[in-house]
């Protein structure tokens, strides 16, 4: 068996579901590798996808959410979509290079390969076995269109809607998402904030934005700081460098730190007391699998408002309003054990630890039985 893993720069998660898998199959000793899919089209069109895709959701995210729900019409008339017309561009050179270097399993977790393989099984006969795995708690738009013999979605309840929307009920298993390994440690909350040189005693709020440093955070954190004046408050502001310089300058360095991109995440949650992040489907995933306090604020619309609307439907997090609502719904997890501890209890009941390891034991079975035959 030998796992060609693939994904697309547009937004962080993607990358990390499939990191996520590649860690698993190294544990298992399976050869594997993991290639943004758009270089096959050239380094040009993947740098172009992934700025355009940055500039909308940071700058504009209102037209993000127009183009998405301009994306889920459209997808009901299933038609061709223009996603599948442009991946099957580049889906020659990516065959090419699954032959040549033999791959027997190709994995998806972003639509667009799941595209280009989609095309090359249609026309091309590919032989490999391809699986997708979805990294949001709901069917986005053109997945029901793609045709992979495996596909893994983030929870059971979401599988009538995948059917309904038109993707195949034998091919898909409801495992979750996956997530690394390092989310299901802990590491007690008094060695975590030793280990970051973070106060010993105290509330510690930690605020994420997403590799791209997304959302209202300077607002939010004012209105943290207003209401806990002896609160700390810890800001990972992704790659967005303009975040980072506005969060020190502008608000106090003895009470709020920012941290760039780093992958010290798992030890920041279990330092801080309630975090308080964007939906995204991996983030709002890792935050659950870690089992922390958990406050959604400024869901980029489309699939991270569905993303919001299925945590909290389920008690795993609070969805905040705006900047003062997210505050006090912090402050509050800090405030009423009860709530705090029903919504850990909630996040363990729905979210699936290990579904990285589920997955490739999943994909390996089908492997043999397929072999067998």
């Amino acid at each position: 068996m030998r796992v060609l893993l693939l994904s697309c720069n547009t937004g962080q998660g993607h990358n990390t579901a499939a990191k996520a898998i590649y860690e698993e199959l190294q544990r298992r000793n399976i050869p594997c590798e993991c290639k943004d899919a758009l270089l096959f089209g050239g380094e040009k069109a993947s740098n172009a996808v992934s700025r355009s895709y940055t500039g909308i959701t940071v700058k504009v995210p209102a037209a993000f959410g127009l183009i998405y729900q301009v994306g889920k019409a459209y997808s009901k008339t299933r038609l061709r979509s223009p996603i599948y017309l442009a991946n099957k561009l580049y889906a020659k050179d990516l065959r090419q290079y699954i032959l040549q270097q033999q791959f027997d399993t190709v994995i998806c977790t972003h639509l667009f390969p799941a595209e280009a393989l989609t095309y090359l099984k249609r026309k091309h006969a590919l032989d490999a076995l391809c699986c997708g795995i979805a990294t949001d708690y709901t069917c986005i738009p053109f997945w029901e269109e793609i045709r992979m013999d495996l596909q893994f979605i983030a929870h059971p309840d979401l599988k009538k809607e995948c059917v309904r929307r038109g993707m195949d009920a034998q091919s898909i298993r409801c495992t979750g998402i996956p997530v690394s390994a390092r989310f299901n440690s802990k590491t007690g909350q008094a060695q975590a904030r030793q280990l970051l040189g973070l106060p010993e005693s105290g509330p510690i709020f930690l605020m994420m934005t997403g590799s791209m440093g997304f959302g209202h955070i300077l607002k939010t954190a004012r209105q943290l700081l207003i209401r806990r004046p002896n609160c700390q408050i810890v800001i990972l502001t992704g790659r967005n460098e303009k975040l980072r310089r506005q969060v020190e300058e502008q608000l106090p360095p003895h009470r709020v730190r920012a941290v760039p991109f780093t992958d010290q995440v798992p030890l920041y949650m279990d330092a801080c007391d309630v975090t308080l992040t964007k939906p995204g489907g991996l983030t709002a995933t890792e935050a659950a699998v870690k089992n922390v306090p958990l406050v959604f604020t400024d869901p980029i619309p489309g699939c991270e408002t569905k993303n919001m609307q299925f945590f909290e439907k389920r008690g795993m997090a609070l969805a905040a309003k705006n900047e003062p609502d997210a505050a006090a719904k912090a402050i509050r997890l800090t405030e009423n054990p009860t709530l705090r501890q029903a919504m850990l209890d909630a996040q363990r009941r729905n979210i699936n630890k290990d579904a990285a390891a589920q997955i490739c034991r999943q994909i390996c079975a089908h492997k043999m039985v397929i072999e067998d035959v």
